[in-house]
């Protein structure tokens, strides 16, 4: 096969499956000069490949999206943040387009921190509605992780601006919401609305923490999110609890006066 037989045959495919996927292609067949043609259309027909098995996942992980076809209004929601020693409970919101075309929506902590970010904007971008509610480290040692949580998820579906026909939550029926709510467990990882959701407040979580960091440099925020890690715990101990430490949650550590 020609190298020009070769590039023109590709970009069909692409433009067919994929355009934005097109320009790298391109790029590596014009600077890879190691590879031969045969070996770059391999790469491209292996990738085109692994593009449909992603749609197809899609697909499957849109069941529930259909089931509710019939609603103008799907909205996912999710949380980020119910098990760290320090920071808050961070509640998503999203309500996706009909046939949603975003790829790669998983749950989020299947996701790599930079799939995550490339993500949350693809979301923000498409989105017909999204937003996002908080519960602060006081408040959730005031009425629990639960009851602040609930909170958060309130808090979100009504940032939204457009009332919600249904909710399709992870896990949880919360409490005090008149809209019809269909809970499912592991929903991150079953309903792309949820899934967008678990992004959106984790994505917006872990660039609150990053930004606590430059603060309070001192815990590790910025890598362990607040989460209980061997280094979190030892500045518990040497530095005491922060102003965004969870008392209800540090009792059983050692922590510093």
């Amino acid at each position: 096969m020609s190298e020009k037989l070769a590039i023109s045959e590709i970009k069909k495919q692409y433009q067919a499956a994929d355009e934005t996927l097109l320009p790298d292609f391109i790029s590596s067949f014009q600077t890879d000069e190691r590879a031969g043609v045969q070996a770059l259309v391999e790469k491209a027909q292996k990738q085109l490949k692994a593009l449909k098995a992603e749609r197809q996942r899609i697909y499957e992980m849109s069941s529930y999206e259909r089931e509710y076809a019939d609603l103008a209004y799907i909205c996912g929601i999710d949380e980020a943040g119910r098990g760290p020693l320090a920071g808050p409970v961070v509640a998503g919101a999203v309500i996706l387009p009909k046939d949603c075309d975003i790829l790669y929506l998983n749950d989020s902590k299947q996701l790599s921190a930079k799939k995550r970010e490339e993500l949350y904007d693809v979301i923000m971008e498409k989105a017909v509605a999204a937003a996002v509610g908080f519960a602060t480290p006081q408040r959730i040692d005031e009425i629990n992780i639960l009851q602040a949580t609930y909170e958060a998820m309130r808090q979100a579906i009504q940032g939204l601006g457009i009332r919600p026909d249904i909710l399709l939550n992870d896990a949880v029926t919360i409490p005090g919401v008149s809209i019809r709510q269909v809970p499912i467990i592991k929903g991150d990882a079953k309903s792309v609305s949820i899934a967008a959701a678990s992004i959106l407040a984790k994505v917006t979580r872990d660039r609150l923490m990053v930004e606590y960091d430059k603060v309070m440099p001192e815990y590790g925020f910025a890598q362990n999110k607040g989460y209980g890690s061997a280094a979190h715990i030892k500045a518990l101990e040497e530095y005491g609890a922060s102003p965004i430490h969870r008392k209800s949650f540090i009792t059983h550590f050692k922590v510093k006066e």
